[in-house]
């Protein structure tokens, strides 16, 4: 004879059940998203992987999808000063590679005492340090120096500047691997080699290895992403992103510096008067307003706050400034906490709006004295082929009916 409470049981046996088969949960889900009384729907159960919200669709910009790959971080659509990692920029040459890491090994060899080997179980066993930066590919914001005519106003922050991410990296100070291989008197310079089809190859003074260089196996407390160097890349902090090698696999110390291809036949300067500048490595300082830009729209006028971001890569911002009047004012803007070096940080600066068109800009100064430079004397020297590191003052149109778009060419006319 069947009680009320074995069929209850049952009942709720039968309902779990179908909870760990999947049936339940997409019933559930889907009548979630239907019904607004969320009280008096079954919610979703714990899976092995997070997902976002069916209402939140973040993505990447993706340039035409090839092996020599390019995807930019929606800067506009973020908060906070860390990018999630499946949104961090990618910037490759020849497609992301597939490595095991059980087999992988890291070779430091030349103008050293004991050449050797690391596996990846040998870097891990190091003393691991955590750090806070900011990665930016040295042809970020390009759009912004295309001659006039062809400057785009219809361009997202995200697709502007939109190569440049910041992570929390662990792995191991380089210094602590070239302490254990010993450096030889005279050397200077050290190759760092990726394990890509590429083979990317970029020549680093070894100062940078004795301040601040990482060797990173992980990223915001995960395994990196095949597309940010699994399993082991470089990290030079405030340096171009170029340099920060990923798929990493050998290092070489020399008395000078290599010459590869990627140094002489790209990421170098031209200047007007024929001259090019070459290890041009440090990331200079550079502001962005992310709100309202091209697609966040004023809402209305009133009182509005526009939001950014700042960056350097000689160490923290001290101030940021903001112009509403196309330059013709500045005002400080409020940073927000933290205030990290060679870190993004978030600033912004409360705006009485009176729904007249107008102009907006902002401009960022480090605690190296370093200041954004208004576009024109910022292209001053720069030859008419260069496109690195471009941080003149970015500038935002105001439409009177609060539509945004980039103002670069009307701060030219």
């Amino acid at each position: 004879m069947k009680t009320a409470f074995t069929t209850k049981r049952r009942s709720v046996l039968k309902a779990m059940a179908g909870l760990l088969t999947g049936g339940l949960f997409m019933k559930n889900r889907s009548a979630a998203a239907a019904n607004t009384d969320t009280t008096r729907v079954l919610g979703m159960v714990p899976s092995k992987l997070g997902g976002r919200s069916p209402y939140e669709t973040l993505e990447r910009w993706v340039a035409a999808p090839s092996p020599a790959g390019v995807s930019m971080t929606p800067l506009e659509k973020l908060y906070g000063i860390i990018t999630p990692s499946g949104l961090h920029f990618e910037r490759h040459h020849a497609g992301v590679p597939a490595i095991d890491p059980h087999n992988y090994e890291l070779l430091i060899h030349g103008m050293v005492q004991r050449p050797l080997k690391f596996t990846l179980a040998d870097l891990k066993r190091f003393p691991a340090v955590s750090r806070i930066c900011f990665i930016e590919c040295s042809g970020n914001g390009f759009q912004a120096a295309l001659p006039p005519p062809a400057i785009p106003q219809e361009i997202r922050a995200g697709q502007l500047d939109g190569l440049f991410s910041v992570s929390e990296w662990t792995g191991v100070r380089l210094a602590t691997l070239f302490h254990e291989t010993g450096v030889r008197t005279g050397a200077k310079w050290f190759l760092a080699e990726g394990q890509d089809a590429a083979v990317m190859s970029r020549s680093i003074p070894l100062a940078k290895a004795w301040d601040d260089a990482l060797v990173v196996y992980a990223q915001n407390g995960e395994p990196l992403r095949p597309e940010q160097g699994y399993p082991v890349r470089l990290l030079l902090p405030g340096w171009e992103g170029n340099a920060s090698v990923k798929w990493l696999r050998r290092l070489e110390l020399s008395d000078a510096p290599f010459m590869t291809r990627e140094e002489t036949a790209k990421y170098s300067d031209a200047r007007r008067d024929g001259r090019v500048e070459m290890f041009t490595f440090l990331m200079g300082v550079k502001s962005l307003i992310t709100s309202p830009s091209y697609g966040v729209n004023m809402p209305d006028r009133g009182w509005n706050e526009i939001r950014g971001l700042a960056w350097s890569g000689a160490g923290r911002i001290v101030k940021v400034e903001v112009s509403v009047d196309a330059g013709k004012t500045w005002q400080d803007a409020k940073l927000q906490y933290p205030v990290l070096s060679k870190c993004a940080t978030r600033f912004r600066y409360g705006w009485d709006w009176d729904g007249r068109e107008t102009i907006i800009l902002s401009r960022a100064t480090d605690e190296a004295g370093n200041s954004q430079l208004p576009y024109k004397e910022h292209e001053k020297d720069r030859g008419p082929g260069t496109f690195y590191h471009n941080n003149a003052v970015r500038a935002w149109k105001i439409h009177g009916d609060g539509h945004v778009t980039f103002a670069l060419r009307d701060m030219l006319t």
